[in-house]
């Protein structure tokens, strides 16, 4: 079995792909050769598997096609909750901007980029009374792929959901156009500009506003519970920040926690978890901050909590505490935010 460190892959989406790629007509055993797996690493959806391996799965698996599209036609016709818990949780979300957070806290259990240092994978920008949906990936044109297939399941899963209905108006990539790019407007079916400074997706504003219809909180809890115990295990494989992070989301809402209990809670000194956190370029006190502000955002665009729910879920005691945190971190209020 092929050892998984630094980026990785659910075995889950490689595996979806690899099917998809043998039904269009490729070798299995080749490409599973070109790509240094073997069945076994594949057996257990929720496995990890090396980024790399992946990338080289997808290179074979066009080149033995001779179609640059195949991801992309792979994520349009397929459903993501047939190969990741992360698509069972976005199908149970009760709209479409708790999905969003539910995505960037369970993205990484699809593919987890090292290189994100804890940021959001994806971010929705109004601009100019436009919504965009921008993939915040570093170095995107490594791995065109990646953003191929990222933008082709937020396309393909409301295409499916509501046929009738327009969800993308336009695509920005931040690399040339591939040999390809004649299949883009093909399948996406929406303008795509390449070399632009980004990689994003402007979508119909009025999907922010809509609350899905038959959504089981109760279903919802289930999958979120097992997504969670995924994100454990692949914490604790993962660098110090990550393992850090994980811990504290569970216990925000307690307010002030030490660098003390947390060294504790992971079994080691604080001078360890001082030194190590350092070397990734990290202090306990800015993770646990940058932490805070990211869920505080993620709570307050979903427009499910009050701000003072908001307050106390992120560990506040007073509101007006969290008020002075938020105008740091944003120079907004939490409530300008929130009716943004």
């Amino acid at each position: 079995m092929i050892a998984a460190t630094g980026a990785t892959a659910a075995a889950g989406i490689v595996k979806g792909f690899l099917d998809y790629a043998v039904a269009e007509g490729a070798d299995r055993t080749g490409l599973l050769a070109a790509s240094g797996l073997a069945g076994m690493d594949l057996s257990d959806q929720d496995a990890r598997v090396p980024l790399e391996a992946y990338k080289a799965l997808i290179e074979a698996a066009c080149a033995a096609s001779g179609d640059g599209a195949l991801p992309i036609r792979y994520s349009l016709g397929t459903k993501l909750e047939e190969v990741s818990i992360v698509g069972l949780i976005v199908h149970s979300s009760a709209s479409m901007a708790e999905s969003m957070v539910q995505l960037n806290r369970y993205a990484k259990l699809m593919v987890e980029l090292d290189i994100m240092n804890g940021a959001e994978r994806y971010s929705v920008n109004p601009e100019n009374g436009q919504i965009w949906i921008v993939d915040n990936r570093p170095d995107p044109n490594s791995f065109p792929a990646l953003t191929e297939t990222a933008f082709a399941r937020f396309i393909g899963e409301f295409r499916r959901s509501f046929p009738k209905a327009d969800f993308a108006l336009e695509m920005e990539v931040s690399y040339p156009a591939p040999p390809h790019a004649a299949a883009y407007e093909e399948l996406y079916r929406v303008p795509v500009r390449f070399g632009a400074s980004r990689n994003a997706i402007r979508i119909e504003p009025r999907w922010l506003e809509v609350e899905w219809e038959e959504t089981s909180r109760y279903v919802f809890g289930i999958f979120a519970s097992r997504a969670d115990q995924l994100l454990e295990a692949l914490s604790r494989d993962g660098s110090v920040r990550a393992q850090v992070e994980a811990r504290l989301m569970a216990i925000l809402h307690e307010g002030d926690i030490s660098m003390d209990r947390m060294a504790a809670d992971l079994g080691m000194s604080r001078q360890t978890l001082y030194r190590r956190l350092k070397e990734e370029g990290a202090t306990f006190g800015g993770v646990h901050d940058a932490l805070r502000q990211r869920m505080a955002c993620d709570y307050l665009s979903a427009r499910k909590v009050s701000v003072n729910q908001t307050a106390y879920l992120v560990g506040f005691s007073e509101p007006s505490s969290f008020v002075r945190a938020f105008r740091r971190w944003t120079g907004q209020t939490p409530s300008d935010f929130r009716a943004a």
